[in-house]
């Protein structure tokens, strides 16, 4: 199939499937006499792996590294399992400073009636005080 359709299939677009090739997450497997790349079955696979790892956040070298460590079956899978802790404990770091932002942002919320006028603002009188 051409790369049109495989965008299609999977839900990817013409631009992310270029990019993974690019990025070598994703080989071409041959061209068309017209030269257009094309994909067969087992590319629908890889691209929906690449795709289940991205909607969990793995960047595209943890994904490389998976690719990699699912084409040795025979390995043991420590080395899966400490690049999922590592993932784990950043989103935890992340959740941690979204909810500080969050609680910045209702405080700085609080400071300002909402039948003021923008003279009047406290929220855009806190953000003008320079911080250090």
């Amino acid at each position: 199939m051409k790369i049109g359709e495989l965008a299609k299939l999977t839900g990817c677009s013409v631009q992310s499937i270029r990019h993974y090739e690019k990025e070598k997450l994703l080989a071409t497997l041959r061209r068309s006499d017209g030269n257009f790349r094309l994909y067969d079955s087992a590319t629908v696979d890889q691209l929906k792996f690449i795709k289940h790892c991205r909607s969990l956040d793995l960047s595209l070298a943890e994904i490389r590294q998976l690719i990699a460590l699912n084409q040795q079956p025979g390995m043991g899978c420590e080395d899966v399992n400490r690049m999922i802790d590592s993932h784990i404990e950043q989103v935890a770091l992340r959740i941690n400073e979204l909810q500080d932002l969050q609680d910045k942002l209702m405080a700085l919320r609080t400071s300002c009636a909402s039948q003021s006028t923008v003279k009047e603002c406290g929220i855009l009188q806190t953000l003008s005080v320079s911080r250090k």
